[in-house]
């Protein structure tokens, strides 16, 4: 089993949107960068747990946990003109983004904030508190899984 994290903008997907949405599942759609895609293409596996994370809100930090429930798929928004997410260059036959369905497991009842995160021991190598680190998709190791989802509880 892999652990992950994916980052979210609660104004565009919340961990709530996620509880509220049919069998509280979605598909993880419109990432457009190569190493996010890649690790959902190459690495996501079903039954991953995931860290989701609220970006660019008030506290930033992880509200909760999916769990991937469908391996990568081609990206259908790739395809559609009229969705922001459109790549001209991406053709059905040879798919350039992938995505992936998670389900809600657990929404925390207070947001882990990045501060909170930055603080706790354990985390000090966690790929989300390194500088420069941008990716909406990353790998978490189980350890620091273990011991965000322990200060959620």
């Amino acid at each position: 089993m892999n652990y992950w994290l994916m980052k979210s903008e609660p104004d565009v997907f919340s961990i709530e949107d996620l509880r509220s949405a049919k069998g509280k599942r979605t598909c993880w759609d419109g990432v457009r960068n190569y190493q996010a895609r890649n690790f959902m293409r190459d690495e996501m596996k079903k039954g991953d747990l995931v860290l989701f994370y609220h970006s660019r809100v008030q506290p930033i930090g992880v509200a909760g946990v999916a769990e991937v429930v469908k391996e990568s798929y081609p990206d259908h928004t790739q395809f559609d003109a009229k969705d922001s997410h459109f790549d001209p260059k991406s053709k059905p036959e040879d798919p350039r983004w992938f995505m992936v369905d998670i389900k809600h497991k657990k929404s925390f009842d207070d947001i882990i904030s990045l501060q909170d995160l930055r603080q706790t021991k354990g985390l000090e190598k966690m790929p989300l508190l390194q500088r420069g680190q941008r990716l909406s998709v990353q790998p978490v190791a189980k350890k620091e899984f273990d011991i965000v989802t322990k200060l959620g509880n």
